[in-house]
């Protein structure tokens, strides 16, 4: 189609005043309200949607499966009155028959839209999508042989084999790790590249918005969401993100954009000072330290009276070890190894590292690189096979009250309030406090982290990220030594996620507590830290790289933006995760060649 005729005809699709509200028994949620918005052919839209502003609604709205309350959505200036083969959508869930194959899966959905074309015709189509999306050698695989990412590429494949003339994808990324994420991103630029289909996303990731998107749109937050300020990309494909950490143009987007989400709802920080005070209360973990201290201390001074008429030299070599805040928590060559049916497997191999009392730690890499283990490892929650973890002058050998965890989901009792799950924590850390002074440390940790008017609100009623709040106040309620965190904010969409950064920093300031962080997010992990370690890939995996995270603290997002190093370190994380994107140990790779040439000429000159 000429320029001229693309400019006479209707634009693919339209959104005029739409607006959508659900009614239950005893009230009126308003979703949608008044959305306006125009895609031109061939274009790549995507909009920013997070936890309840209604974007799953919107994307449905398009797709027919919901139908507004007021306004009209239009394609090609007709009405969208119900699905259509015309629109292919991808969902954050893989929605494929367990029992059919990859092939069956699409073969399925190209027998239904094309049921007058040949078999040969079929079949053609769906090898086609199969081998785009990187499956052919999966082809005859059920789902559950499948990975998270390998699934996704089923569904994407399935809606391209429909021939559609729109690809709606609803945050068909959200649910991946971010390797997986990052290299699905790169198909799907490369898909729109090849086929310019028409492409409407739905993603919270700011990110991925900058590099795959023409123009990206936020979603207000709900309820009755509408689209925010629009922002023109007009950036050059093919879009590298480690490239891009160098571009002012992707600064300066990334900026605006964060800026405006966070605007538009955003805590910064968390619940108030409310005149809340800790009560004098030592947990059961530090009140053993203290009378070792003390008894300590007893031994000390009768040895430095006996030893008053001792030569100077003697006295000098009699004093207690010092640094032990520097080696507060000590890594010495930590190897984890699984028996498996083809022999032992050495999945962290040689893991050392030595951290301050009051230091925060990030652990990234890719996934299966053993950082998780770690984490295990030093909650005591997994055996370490060869090597040793101190904590604070003691060998780690099982779990204990002076180690808290936070997992990725919170694990909490769903029929307990926020309330009553902290103080599960804290009966048995306070053994000796009163109920009162036990109830005065949940509350004061749970008002820290913005519940102190949902203390009584039971956990099955709270959103995610209200229950991964009471985890983290559960965590720091313990008064632990060590602070673990194992992804803790990896099920969360971006807002989400970036409240409760802000809350964990908050917090982790008025407690100084030593902490770990496993994380897959370069951003999380500069926010956080004082150090970036990174991982090499599994298996055999160890630490590749350490990046000390020199910014003031406290620390907020805003802040980091407008760091001058900030993306130096970005860069740094990035491009270490790149190199290793492709093996387990991209150095041996590089000199395997050489090796290898060396021995072909030995073998030469042998038959020779």
């Amino acid at each position: 189609m000429t320029d001229a005729a693309k400019s006479d005809a209707a634009p693919i699709l339209e959104l005029k005043h739409v607006s959508k509200s659900y009614a239950s028994a005893n009230s009126v949620t308003h979703v949608l309200a008044d959305v306006n918005l125009t895609i031109e052919e061939g274009e790549f839209v995507a909009i920013l949607g997070f936890s309840g502003s209604g974007k799953t609604t919107l994307i449905s709205t398009i797709a027919g499966l919901v139908t507004p309350d007021t306004g009209e959505v239009l394609m090609k200036g007709k009405p969208i009155t119900g699905p259509g083969p015309d629109r292919g959508i991808v969902f954050q869930s893989y929605s494929l028959m367990p029992w059919l194959s990859v092939w069956g899966n699409i073969e399925l959905a190209v027998e239904t839209v094309f049921p007058n074309e040949s078999k040969a015709d079929r079949d053609a189509r769906i090898a086609k999508y199969i081998d785009m999306v990187g499956l052919s050698h999966a082809a005859d695989r059920k789902p559950a042989e499948l990975s998270g990412g390998m699934r996704q590429r089923v569904g994407i494949a399935r809606a391209l084999a429909m021939s559609p003339e729109v690809l709606l994808l609803d945050e068909p990324l959200s649910a991946l790790d971010a390797l997986t994420r990052s290299k699905l991103g790169d198909e799907i630029e490369r898909i729109w590249e090849e086929d310019k289909k028409t492409v409407f996303l739905i993603t919270n990731d700011v990110d991925e918005a900058l590099l795959l998107a023409d123009r990206v749109i936020p979603l207000t937050v709900g309820p009755g969401a509408t689209l925010a300020q629009e922002f023109v990309i007009d950036l050059p494909r093919p879009r590298d993100r480690t490239a891009a950490n160098h571009d002012p143009e992707f600064k300066r987007l990334r900026a605006e954009i964060t800026q405006c989400l966070m605007d538009m709802g955003i805590e910064q920080g968390s619940g108030d000072d409310d005149g809340r005070h800790l009560p004098e209360v030592a947990p059961v973990h530090f009140r053993e330290d203290v009378a070792k201290a003390k008894a300590a201390m007893r031994e000390a001074r009768a040895a430095q009276k006996a030893a008053a008429d001792l030569p100077k030299a003697w006295a000098e070599a009699s004093k207690p070890r010092t640094g032990i805040n520097e080696r507060y928590v000590e890594f010495d060559e930590v190897k984890k190894i699984y028996p498996t049916p083809k022999g032992p497997l050495t999945v962290v191999d040689g893991f050392d590292l030595n951290m301050k009392r009051g230091e925060f730690i990030s652990l990234i890499g890719h996934s299966g690189c053993g950082k998780s283990t770690v984490l295990t490892m030093v909650a005591g929650l997994t055996d370490v096979s060869m090597g040793g973890i101190v904590l604070d002058g003691r060998e780690v050998y099982q779990a204990g009250p002076d180690r808290a965890v936070v997992f990725q989901a919170p694990s909490l009792f769903p029929w307990l309030t926020a309330r009553e799950n902290v103080l599960l924590g804290c009966d048995e850390v306070y053994p000796t406090a009163s109920k009162a002074e036990k109830e005065e440390v949940a509350e004061y940790y749970l008002a820290r982290v913005g519940l102190a008017d949902a203390m009584d609100k039971p956990a099955s009623d709270m959103s995610n990220g209200m229950r991964q709040r009471v985890g983290i106040a559960r965590a720091f309620a313990l008064s632990p030594k060590l602070l673990l965190l194992d992804e803790p904010f990896g099920m969360l969409d971006s807002l989400t996620r970036w409240q409760l950064q802000e809350v964990l920093m908050e917090v982790w300031t008025r407690t100084q507590v030593t902490a770990i962080c496993v994380t897959h997010d370069v951003d999380e992990a500069i926010l956080l830290a004082d150090r970036v370690v990174m991982m090499t890939n599994g298996p055999n995996a160890k630490i590749g790289r350490v990046v000390d995270v020199d910014m003031p603290r406290p620390r907020s997002r805003k802040a980091l933006l407008e760091h001058p190093d900030y993306y130096l370190y970005r860069e740094q994380v990035l491009s270490f995760l790149e190199e290793y994107e492709k093996g387990a140990h991209p150095e041996e790779k590089k000199s395997e060649k050489p090796a290898a040439a060396a021995k072909k000429s030995a073998d030469g000159r042998e038959a020779a």
